[in-house]
């Protein structure tokens, strides 16, 4: 998956990299888990370079793939609001991070439900709800809930840059791109802001390919998305809100959207039934042929 896809949904004073420590807790972990096969995998693929150490760290420090697999589908509420006065995104959202599967309830209208089964996107009207394209924004969320963990999957690379300055830290920068035919826009790429002390994702930046949007190829602005504050549920460190600002030459030129994240809660009780499409909806596919 992939679609950051995100909406549309993190510079550079150059200093000595902190020694990074040994990830272990995921793999530790790993060796009791029905996810141990899939783990292991990962931890292989963190395992061959400087930079995927990095997130692997970083995926460890913020919970571990043992907790982001085995404590089962994540329900919250994300609510997207464009300070341009665009179309706002308010839904409650679940999803299973094992199987990329999505159901959004819309905060306005809870009947107006769309959602991506693993295969497909769809909505109960086959069309856009309120102006959200189904495909791109069923996993939209997803990713950027789901960073740094989304990065054990297969199919993506990661690049160290420079130590770089935001907000008076100087970060450990790492280049995340994705493989052709990875997804949907596997165009997109993410520099992620990890922080040096802690091992954290605290920021990122970003741009959108999803070819719905850009049939003929190109992107979106960098933008710069900063966490403005994190919890931790079920052993999960998870993001509250962000702050999402044009990134232009290494300078911010304001803030675009603001977003927040509540309500988090998983759901291991609910089974394969819960995500798949519903009597009625049909699949929506605004990708060109």
């Amino acid at each position: 998956m992939r679609y950051l896809a995100f909406v549309l949904l993190l510079g550079a004073v150059a200093c000595t990299t902190p020694q990074v420590s040994e990830p272990s807790s995921s793999s530790q972990k790993s060796q009791a888990s029905p996810y141990a096969d899939r783990i292991a995998a990962a931890t292989t693929r963190l395992s061959t370079s400087d930079p995927a150490r990095k997130v692997l760290r970083a995926i460890d420090a913020m919970g571990g793939l043992e907790n982001w697999y085995g404590n089962g589908p994540l329900y919250y509420h994300f609510d997207y609001q464009p300070l341009d006065g665009s179309t706002p995104r308010n839904t409650y959202v679940t999803n299973d991070y094992r199987s990329a599967k999505a159901v959004h309830l819309y905060a306005g209208d809870s009947t107006l439900r769309f959602g991506f089964d693993g295969q497909e996107a769809w909505s109960m009207t086959g069309e856009k709800v309120e102006g959200m394209s189904p495909r791109f924004w069923s996993l939209t969320p997803y990713y950027f809930v789901g960073l740094p963990f989304v990065l054990a999957d297969a199919g993506i690379n990661f690049a160290a840059l420079p130590p770089a300055e935001l907000d008076g830290t100087i970060y450990d920068m790492v280049k995340v791109t994705f493989d052709a035919g990875t997804g949907d826009a596997s165009g997109d790429y993410y520099v992620l802001y990890l922080n040096p002390n802690s091992g954290q994702l605290d920021a990122l930046r970003y741009v959108v390919t999803y070819p719905g949007y850009f049939p003929h190829g190109g992107s979106t602005p960098e933008k710069l998305m900063v966490l403005t504050g994190k919890t931790t549920v079920g052993g999960v460190t998870l993001p509250t809100g962000y702050l999402t600002s044009m990134w232009n030459d290494g300078a911010v030129s304001g803030p675009v959207t603001r977003i927040t994240v509540s309500d988090y809660a998983f759901k291991p009780e609910l089974g394969d039934e819960f995500f798949a499409r519903p009597v009625g909806a049909r699949v929506y596919n605004d990708l060109p042929e």
